[in-house]
C-alpha cells in the first residue's frame, strides 16, 4: 500500500487491515464463518428428508415444508444482515436498518409460517419418499432428533459401525447422529455468545459513559456497582435460576448478560475519562449537543477499540459457560448442544470417546477462534506493540 492511500486509510480500515496481517486470526475468523454457515443452513445440511425430489413428474422440496419459526427467521436474518452490509450508508445506520428488518422478519415469520406440529422420521424412510423419479438428500441424511426407531438403533454407537448406516461421529444416548446435532448445536454457541454479550455491550456502554463523562458521584457510584456484578459468581446464579424457572436459553442469554457488563463497563469508563478533556468534545458541550450525542456519538466511536477486543473474549466466556451448564445437566432440554453432548462422554459404565473428541473439540476451537480475534485486535490497537513492531522491521 502507498504512503498516500496510507494517509487516506481511515482508523477503522487501518485496524481491520493489520488485524488480518497474522495467520491466527485468519484461522480464528474461518472457523467462526464455518459455524455461522453451519448455523444458518443447519436444515439443509443435516435431515432426514430430501432437499428435493420428484415423484410421477411432481417435484416437491419436502425439507421447506417442515422448517420451522426458528430456521425461517435465521436464514431470513442472515440475508437481510448481507443486503444491509452492501448499503453504502454509515454503521449506525447499517446497525438500526439490520435491527428493523430483523424484527420485521420475525414477526412476519410468527404469522405465516406454520410447519407441521408432529414430525414422523420414519415416514422419510418409507416407500412414500424412497421410491422416487430422483431424489437429493442433505449431506448429513439425519435430523437432530431422528432418533432411528426403524432401524434399530441402540444407542451410544462409535463412527462407522452403526448396522449398515454411516455415521461420521457415531451416535448419541438416544440414537441421533452426532454429526447432524454437533452442526445444528452451532447456533445455540452463536446465539448464546453474541446476544449475551450485545446484552453486556449495551449495559456497559451506557454505565461505563455515564461514569467516565461525569466523574466525581456518578463515578464513585457507579465503580460500587461494578464492584457489586463483579463479584456475582455468574454459574451458581445460572444454577439457581435453572432450579427455580426451569431450563430457557433465553434466561441463560440475560443472566450472563447482566452479569458480564462490568468490565466493557471499566473499559468505557477509562476511555472516556481520557476523552472528555479533548477539544472536540469540549467543542459539542459548547455547541449545547444533547448528552447522548456527545457520549454515543462523538466520544464512543473514538474510544470503542479496546471493546472490540473485551468482547471478543466476552463471546467465548458466554459459550464456556452455556456448555459448562449444558455438561452439568443443566442445559437446554429441546435442542442439541455441545455441553451436552459432552456430558454423555462417562454416562455409561465405559468411556465413548466420540462423545468427547467431536464436541468438546468444537467448544476447545469456539474458544480458542475467538481468543485469537481477540489477541489479534489487541495487537492492532496497542500503539506500543505497533511501534514495536516497526522498530524491528
Amino acid at each position: 500500500m502507498t504512503e498516500h492511500a496510507v494517509s487516506r486509510e481511515s482508523f477503522a480500515a487501518r485496524i481491520w487491515r493489520k488485524t488480518l496481517d497474522g495467520a491466527g486470526v485468519k484461522v480464528g475468523l474461518a472457523w467462526v464463518a464455518l459455524l455461522v454457515f453451519a448455523a444458518v443452513f443447519a436444515p439443509f445440511l443435516a435431515n432426514s428428508m430430501p432437499l428435493l425430489m420428484s415423484k410421477n413428474g411432481v417435484i416437491s422440496a419436502p425439507v421447506l415444508q417442515y422448517l420451522s419459526v426458528e430456521d425461517t427467521w435465521v436464514l431470513a436474518t442472515f440475508f437481510i444482515a448481507l443486503a444491509v452490509y452492501r448499503l453504502r450508508i454509515g454503521t449506525a445506520k447499517r446497525i438500526l436498518l439490520f435491527l428493523l428488518g430483523s424484527a420485521l422478519a420475525a414477526v412476519l415469520v410468527n404469522l405465516f409460517v406454520k410447519p407441521p406440529v408432529l414430525v414422523i422420521y420414519d415416514d422419510f424412510r418409507s416407500a412414500a419418499y424412497t421410491e422416487a423419479d430422483w431424489r437429493i438428500m442433505p449431506p448429513i441424511p439425519y435430523a437432530p432428533t431422528d432418533y432411528l426407531r426403524d432401524l434399530g438403533s441402540k444407542g451410544l454407537e462409535a463412527p462407522l459401525v452403526t448396522e449398515g448406516h454411516t455415521h461420521l461421529m457415531g451416535t448419541e444416548e438416544n440414537g441421533a447422529d452426532v454429526l447432524s446435532r454437533m452442526i445444528h448445536a452451532c447456533r445455540i454457541s452463536l446465539s448464546i455468545g453474541l446476544i449475551a454479550s450485545g446484552i453486556a455491550l449495551l449495559i456497559g456502554v451506557v454505565v461505563g459513559g455515564l461514569m467516565g463523562y461525569f466523574s466525581g458521584i456518578v463515578d464513585m457510584l457507579g465503580m460500587r456497582l461494578v464492584e457489586i456484578f463483579e463479584d456475582i459468581p455468574t454459574l451458581f446464579l445460572l444454577l439457581t435460576f435453572v432450579a427455580f424457572f426451569g431450563r430457557s436459553l433465553y434466561m441463560m442469554m440475560v443472566i450472563i448478560g447482566v452479569t458480564g457488563w462490568s468490565g466493557y463497563a471499566r473499559y468505557v469508563r477509562t476511555e472516556f475519562l481520557k476523552l472528555r478533556k479533548q477539544d472536540y468534545v469540549q467543542a459539542a458541550v459548547a455547541s449545547g449537543l444533547p448528552l447522548s450525542s456527545i457520549l454515543f456519538r462523538h466520544m464512543l466511536p473514538n474510544g470503542v477499540a479496546p471493546l472490540l477486543v473485551a468482547v471478543s473474549f466476552g463471546v467465548a466466556g458466554a459459550i464456556l459457560s452455556e456448555a459448562t451448564l449444558s455438561f452439568l445437566g443443566l442445559g437446554v432440554v429441546d435442542a442439541p448442544s455441545w455441553g451436552q453432548m459432552l456430558d454423555q462422554a462417562v454416562k455409561s459404565s465405559t468411556f465413548n470417546w466420540w462423545m468427547a473428541v467431536f464436541p468438546g473439540g468444537a467448544i476447545f476451537m469456539t474458544v480458542f477462534a475467538y481468543n485469537l480475534i481477540g489477541e489479534a485486535f489487541r495487537d492492532a490497537i496497542d500503539p506500543k506493540l505497533s511501534s514495536k513492531a516497526g522498530v524491528n522491521t
